[in-house]
């Protein structure tokens, strides 16, 4: 099983930072020894064309991507979340307008919401110890919002604002830190505040073989 992410740029060493990243969040996810293979695509339309073409040859897939902005409540319909209609939302959003492959279900297509860096909003444990003295936790949402619920550009603002004043690292950057992160923050927490990432680690154990869902 390969998993499609986005992320990692064009760089080589982002593309390996972005594998290992991912690589250390599931494997506290409880994915440690049945790991699908990570395969950090880039742009959201490398990782999608990357799937596509890995399903239609008949492998079995996952795609992990951004989803950009809020998902609409009809996206979100069903009695259990691997019943939710992620490729609804990707083919109504405008930018992306994917069609859903013929050998592909809505199992196979998780997001994270609205961004990868919503998730580092819910362990801010770990993202205070992460940017150390002069870390600036007031500057965050407060902690009662829902980190699903607050837009892209106000999640990289806020981040902005949090760390500006560090004393041992520079203000928040998407390639400089947000893989590190990924590896340090915990999935229980994660998990426990965003409903679409939860589905995420639960059908990736379920496919991985781990535990019935």
């Amino acid at each position: 099983m390969k998993l499609y992410v986005e992320g990692g740029g064009d760089s080589k060493t982002l593309k390996t930072a972005c594998r290992a990243g991912f690589s250390e969040f599931l494997c506290k996810a409880g994915l440690k020894g049945k790991m699908p293979r990570i395969v950090a695509c880039g742009s959201r339309q490398s990782a999608y064309n990357l799937f596509c073409t890995a399903v239609n040859s008949g492998e079995e897939a996952l795609l992990l991507v951004d989803s950009e902005a809020s998902v609409l409540a009809e996206c979100q319909q069903g009695e259990e979340p691997r019943d939710w209609h992620p490729w609804q939302h990707l083919k109504n959003r405008q930018g992306d307008q994917w069609d859903k492959p013929e050998n592909a279900d809505d199992a196979d297509c998780h997001l994270m919401v609205q961004c990868m860096e919503a998730w580092f909003l819910a362990d801010r444990t770990n993202l205070q110890d992460f940017f150390g003295p002069g870390f600036n936790e007031n500057a965050l949402p407060p902690e009662g919002n829902k980190v699903e619920s607050i837009a892209k550009e106000q999640i990289y603002q806020v981040l902005s604002a949090a760390t500006k004043n560090c004393k041992t690292k520079a203000k928040y950057g998407k390639g400089e830190h947000s893989f590190k992160l990924l590896s340090l923050v915990l999935p229980d927490r994660i998990t426990a505040a965003s409903p679409w990432a939860k589905r995420f680690i639960e059908i990736t154990k379920e496919k991985m073989g781990c535990r019935t869902f």
